[in-house]
């Protein structure tokens, strides 16, 4: 693609790295293919080929508007295209430019900019997130309907293994997830003590930056990386063998600081260093895969199961079957639906700020994974769990969690 950036653009970082990645694409179309909000609305503005040329034309001096940020915000930054593009271009991060860059120029009306604001400002923090959502679950009876289905239920918290292993790697406990499903990480260190492997945490981490980010705080979010970086090396370096991930958005974002923040002097290795150290949960337990048939014996395939696929894992980690591949371990039989490749719906906090698409997104996925005949849903990040949950009665959970109770049933006695 030909672009004429302007100067101002131009002498930027980001207009930079937005025409390296302009001039990658061919106008082929194939990313329409896979894109589900151009498949919904059928609008080439609201696919990735549109919304590129969108950017190109803002870059090259082209005044937007509302309209021009509404089909960018449209966009779930799923990164299907990505994997379909035969060309490598980096879309997920060309949509994030091309925001930003819009979002000066064009004034968001004030609901918008304060609804924004309250996402940025409570959910990257768990300590006002949390008791905020402890008051919507108590409440959530006397909530209007369309509310009370956004607030997940009450989970209990359950117990982590107090065994101290050699081998310890970390755990990033998350933001939202600790409050609206605590038993991710608890299952996670069950089934890790029980391949010798301790999960430690850095109590001066906190969110991965990808709110922030994705809500168009770029600087925001890369403050989020740069004080993760700072609590979690001096752990590495004291021997933890390496990060671990339990939800596949966070990974996502954890496993591009090097990219992001490559401009950086003071940060560049370090980001490298973090990023190349982290892994999805499913990553480690496929490469402890024998290990795990051991101690699960030989397991009867008597549950039927439908797995979704986060896009977060599938497209921007390119990470595929290995959460098949450990769940057939122990006996569990899954089964993708014929939409596998399309995102839900959930995509972070486009679940709350485009509430007709999120809920067309959900329900199609839904009656789909429902088709299967499976018994239960699966997923690999807290956001497509709760998003998914909200719409069925069928139970929706972590992967793990599943893999700890076959666990426990194998090896009762090691049962915490």
């Amino acid at each position: 693609m030909q672009t004429n950036l302007t100067e101002l653009i131009k002498a930027t970082r980001e207009g930079q790295e937005a025409e390296s990645i302009l001039r990658r694409c061919v106008h082929c179309g194939f990313c329409n293919a896979t894109c589900p909000t151009y498949q919904l609305l059928g609008n080439e503005l609201d696919g990735p080929r549109g919304r590129i040329y969108l950017i190109k034309q803002v870059m090259e001096g082209v005044q937007p508007t509302q309209k021009t940020l509404q089909h960018l915000d449209r966009c779930l930054t799923c990164r299907n295209c990505e994997t379909t593009c035969p060309s490598g271009v980096e879309y997920g991060r060309l949509v994030e430019i091309g925001r930003h860059i819009t979002e000066q120029q064009v004034q968001r009306p004030i609901f918008e900019t304060l609804q924004r604001s309250v996402l940025k400002t409570v959910l990257p923090r768990a300590w006002l997130f949390a008791p905020l959502l402890r008051t919507g679950q108590i409440m959530r009876g006397v909530l209007p309907n369309k509310l009370s289905q956004k607030i997940p239920r009450h989970h209990a918290v359950t117990s982590r293994p107090k065994h101290r292993h050699t081998k310890k790697m970390i755990l990033l406990e998350g933001c939202v997830q600790p409050a609206m499903s605590p038993n991710i990480n608890a299952a996670s260190a069950r089934v890790l003590d029980r391949l010798g492997i301790e999960l430690i945490s850095a109590d001066k981490a906190g969110c991965c930056g990808a709110i922030r980010s994705h809500l168009n705080d770029a600087e925001g979010g890369l403050q989020d990386a740069r004080r993760n970086i700072d609590a979690w090396l001096p752990l590495l370096e004291s021997g933890a063998a390496g990060l671990v991930m339990t939800a596949s958005g966070c990974g996502s974002m954890i496993k591009e600081y090097g990219k992001l923040l490559a401009h950086d002097s003071a940060y560049a290795n370090k980001a490298a260093t973090i990023s190349a150290a982290t892994l999805d949960i499913s990553e480690l337990l496929f490469n402890h895969a024998q290990q795990l048939a051991t101690l699960l014996g030989d397991r009867p395939g008597n549950r039927h199961t439908a797995y979704h696929p986060p896009c977060s894992l599938q497209h921007a980690q390119k990470i595929t079957g290995k959460v098949e591949h450990v769940l057939a371990l122990a006996g569990i039989k899954t089964s993708r639906c014929a939409d596998s490749h399309l995102c839900c719906g959930s995509a972070g906090t486009f679940s709350v700020l485009q509430p007709d698409l999120t809920t067309k997104l959900r329900d199609q996925k839904l009656r789909n994974l429902q088709a299967t005949g499976a018994e239960q849903i699966v997923s690999a990040n807290i956001g497509c769990i709760a998003h998914l949950q909200s719409g069925t009665d069928i139970p929706v959970l972590h992967w793990i969690e599943l893999l700890d109770q076959v666990l426990a049933e194998a090896s009762p006695a090691m049962a915490r």
